[in-house]
């Protein structure tokens, strides 16, 4: 029996070679690759694809990565050395990678167990006269609570930085992620809901003025060829990838309706296995669903990870998003975080296991996994 691995890209590009390999050859022909209409094409084809609910005109830029958008997103708001940055206890390392990397301060919120996304009302407690941003995270799919994030951030004049790189097409009371906040990063990593053929990312602004010092910032820091105003990095977006990432994006509601439809179906297979606690659409949101993540209870990390190896024997792939919370990773021990600080991320971190999970998964191969999970349950009670 054929094993069930975690994501499968073949399968989109098998779907989509006839579409896609013309468009890539063409690219290549052409001979310009990097900038030029391939890329202009792609921004302004996802700026309208973002600009549904978004009450201003967007404008989308296109990076080298989603790390890049944060760390150009802090640069272009002024973030530096002194200041704090809040974000997320419980996310990938680039979210909080990028706040070192610009010289400020990580501050770190803890989460909400049934969102795994930051809880809003545990903010305002870290804000200090030295807070300057807040990164809000939008993860596994979730959108998070951005009328409570705003509220909190205009209060307290702080720019919002929204981090949708496993969010993109999520809603929040109808108006896209990454639409909220002064910037919106997303990440178009090959395992993204729309990935690239490689790394690739893109941020999304209203304020002309801000955009225009992305665009310089993100271009070794010039306005114009070899006029330098700023220090800049070089984090431009291939034309190829922004190829891809255009065919793609055709697709992009049609998959996501499906990963909406794979996850009911999960939540219907797994309902009632002891012990197993099943992630949730949060109300007033629209989850696009980038991983199906579930909680296992009991003895913490070894359970999960019996779990987990007793799946793989078995021919079941799954994967740990993330066992080490932020705020306890080696390189913050200077900061003075201790365990403890963050129950709710700590906790979630010993428990959370992502499943299959890709829009080309058959019921089959889903009641497979039920199935095989319910028997490593079982089998890991004592």
């Amino acid at each position: 029996m054929d094993s069930i691995p975690l994501l499968d890209l073949r399968q989109q590009y098998q779907a989509l070679a006839p579409e896609l390999v013309p468009q890539i050859e063409a690219l290549l022909a052409s001979g310009y690759y990097i900038g030029g209409t391939a890329v202009q094409q792609f921004e302004e084809a996802f700026a309208q694809f973002l600009g549904s609910g978004s009450p201003t005109p967007l404008e989308v830029i296109g990076c080298n990565s989603g790390t890049d958008a944060l760390y150009l997103a802090l640069r272009g708001l002024g973030i530096q050395a002194g200041d704090e940055v809040l974000t997320s206890a419980f996310s990938f390392f680039a979210s909080t990678g990028v706040i070192s990397q610009v010289g400020a301060r990580p501050v770190f919120i803890d989460i909400n167990p049934q969102t795994f996304n930051l809880d809003p009302s545990q903010i305002a407690r870290h804000i200090t006269p030295r807070t300057k941003a807040i990164i809000p995270v939008h993860l596994f799919g979730q959108p998070l609570d951005m009328t409570a994030v705003m509220a909190i951030a205009r209060q307290h004049q702080l720019a919002v930085i929204e981090d949708c790189a496993q969010a993109v097409g999520a809603c929040w009371a109808g108006q896209t992620v990454g639409t909220f906040g002064e910037v919106g990063c997303f990440s178009f990593f090959p395992t993204k809901n729309l990935g690239a053929a490689g790394d690739a990312g893109a941020m999304v602004v209203r304020d002309p003025h801000l955009a225009k010092t992305l665009r310089i910032l993100k271009d070794h820091g010039q306005s114009q060829q070899y006029r330098h105003e700023v220090v800049g990095i070089n984090s431009r977006l291939d034309a190829l990838q922004a190829v891809i990432l255009s065919v793609k994006l055709r697709h992009l509601r049609e998959w996501n309706g499906r990963r909406r439809s794979l996850a009911d179906s999960y939540t219907h297979l797994l309902h009632g296995i002891p012990d197993l606690l099943l992630p949730s659409a949060i109300v007033g949101g629209n989850s696009v669903w980038h991983q199906y993540t579930v909680r296992i209870l009991g003895d913490p990390t070894r359970r999960r990870d019996r779990v987990r190896d007793y799946l793989q024997r078995i021919g079941i792939s799954s994967r740990i998003y993330y066992p080490v919370p932020l705020h306890l990773q080696a390189v913050y021990h200077p900061l003075g975080y201790q365990v403890g600080d963050y129950p709710e991320a700590e906790r979630t971190a010993q428990q959370v296991l992502s499943l299959p999970f890709f829009p080309e998964l058959t019921l089959a191969q889903q009641k497979r996994v039920a199935s095989g999970l319910a028997s490593a349950m079982q089998a890991t009670t004592t």
